[in-house]
C-alpha cells in the first residue's frame, strides 16, 4: 500500500496524545482520550498509553497477520495490561483510553476496524463512499463525569481500548475488495472535525488529502480552528493525525 501521514499536537504546548503506525500492510491511528476525571487510578499519562498500544498492534499485525482484526485488537489490550497491572488499578472506570482505527491489506482484500470515533474512509471505484464511524459517544445521555465514567466500556454506553480486552468485540469490522478500492483515509478526530464540526463533506475531505497531502488537511484543520465562532461544544483544538493512501503499488 502507498501510505502518507501526519501527526501534530495541538497548538499549547501539550504532549500529542494521538499515534500513528504504518507499515506495508497496515495502517495503525490511536486517539487518546484527554482525561478530564481528578483520578485515573493509573500513574501513566494518556500518551504513554496510546504509544504503547499502537506498538503492540503494529506488532500483532506483523507476527499474525491471519489472526482476525478484533483478536489482534484483543491481545494488544492485554498486553498493555500487563505492562502497568502491577502498579495501577485497572479497574478503575475512569483509566486512561484511546480510540482505535485499522486498516490491513489480507490477501485480496482490505479490512477495517473502527473503536470509537476515530473514522475510515473508504472510496471505490466505483465512486461509492464507505465512512466507517463509531458514533455511539455522541448518543451519551449526558457528559458529565459521572454519567461519560459509567457507560464508558458498558453496555448501552460507548467502547474504547483501555483496560478491558472485551472492547474488541465491540468494534466496527468489515471488508472491501482490494480491486474495488481507489483510496483510502484513516483518521481522528482533530481531522475528520472538518466535516463533523466545520461543514465540510468526506469527499472534499478525501479530494484535499489526494492533492494536497495530509499536510494540507492539516492546515485546514488549524485555519477553521482559528476561524471558529465562539459557543461550539468541545475543544478549540485538538491533536490531528490522519493516514491517506491507495492500495496498489507506485504507478
Amino acid at each position: 500500500m502507498r501510505v502518507g501521514y501526519l501527526s501534530v499536537a495541538a497548538p499549547g504546548g501539550r504532549a500529542n496524545e494521538d499515534f500513528v503506525l504504518a507499515g506495508e500492510d497496515f495502517v495503525v491511528v490511536l486517539d487518546g482520550a484527554s482525561v478530564s476525571a481528578p483520578e485515573t487510578g493509573c500513574r501513566h499519562d494518556v500518551a504513554w498509553v496510546t504509544r504503547r498500544l499502537g506498538v503492540r498492534l503494529g506488532q500483532l499485525l506483523v507476527e499474525e497477520p491471519q489472526w482476525p482484526l478484533t483478536e489482534v485488537l484483543r491481545v494488544a489490550i492485554e498486553r498493555l495490561r500487563e505492562l502497568h497491572a502491577d502498579s495501577c488499578d485497572l479497574g478503575h472506570p475512569d483509566s486512561p483510553s484511546a480510540t482505535v482505527a485499522l486498516l490491513r491489506r489480507r490477501g485480496e482484500r482490505l479490512e477495517h476496524l473502527v473503536l470509537a470515533d476515530s473514522p475510515v474512509l473508504v472510496e471505490l471505484t466505483d465512486g461509492r463512499l464507505e465512512v466507517v464511524l463509531d458514533d455511539r459517544v455522541e448518543r451519551l445521555p449526558a457528559y458529565d463525569l459521572a454519567t461519560v465514567a459509567r457507560l464508558r466500556n458498558a453496555s448501552g454506553g460507548f467502547w474504547v481500548a483501555s483496560t478491558r480486552p472485551e472492547a474488541a468485540d465491540q468494534a466496527l469490522t468489515g471488508c472491501h475488495p482490494l480491486g474495488e478500492v481507489r483510496r483510502f483515509a484513516v483518521l481522528t478526530d482533530g481531522v475528520s472535525r472538518l466535516v463533523e464540526r466545520y461543514g465540510w463533506s468526506w469527499r472534499r475531505l478525501l479530494d484535499v488529502l489526494d492533492e494536497q497531502g495530509p499536510e494540507g488537511a492539516v492546515r485546514a484543520v488549524r485555519a477553521a480552528e482559528l476561524a471558529e465562532p465562539p459557543g461550539l461544544r468541545g475543544k478549540r483544538h485538538d491533536d490531528a493525525t490522519v493516514a491517506f493512501g491507495r492500495p496498489g503499488p507506485l504507478d
